[in-house]
């Protein structure tokens, strides 16, 4: 069981490499129409669970046993609500032009910042942590991804 726990924050970075290939997908300018609407709706719906699963599960957990990380997590939760206010202007989007670039780029550069600070802060202690039953479930919820529908 041990071992298993250790690759907490190792998973997390796994999750954090997916995500950012999703965004280098979704940014490459070749969807028109739906195509942009479905890929969009994909990556947002991944990211979307990725950030509820943090903050509902992982964050708690994390601060509870952790409380010097408590303002960390506080600072990661605005900026899940500030990804999540690009990603519901993403979604009303449905052609590449100007404004999704700009859009998309907007979203590139408040999710890389918050994805290095968050590996930074949190990977040495989810690595470090030690827990089981639904607390084990929480977290690996949390630092897994769903995959795209």
């Amino acid at each position: 069981m041990d071992e298993r726990l250790t690759a907490f924050g190792n998973q997390l970075i796994d999750s954090h490499i997916r995500l950012r290939e999703l965004l280098a997908a979704l940014r490459d300018g070749t969807y028109t129409g739906i195509d942009l609407q479905a890929h969009c709706l994909a990556f947002c719906s991944v990211l979307a669970q990725h950030h509820e699963a943090e903050d509902d599960g992982g964050f708690p957990l994390l601060g509870k046993h952790y409380p010097e990380l408590r303002p960390v997590l506080d600072e990661l939760r605005r900026d899940h609500r500030q990804v999540a206010e690009v990603l519901d202007r993403l979604k009303l989007l449905s052609t590449m032009d100007v404004v999704a670039e700009r859009e998309l780029d907007t979203l590139a550069a408040l999710l890389e910042t918050h994805l290095v600070y968050e590996e930074k802060k949190l990977v040495a202690a989810l690595n470090m942590l030690r827990v089981g039953g639904e607390e084990a479930n929480a977290v690996t919820r949390a630092v897994k991804l769903a995959e795209p529908a």
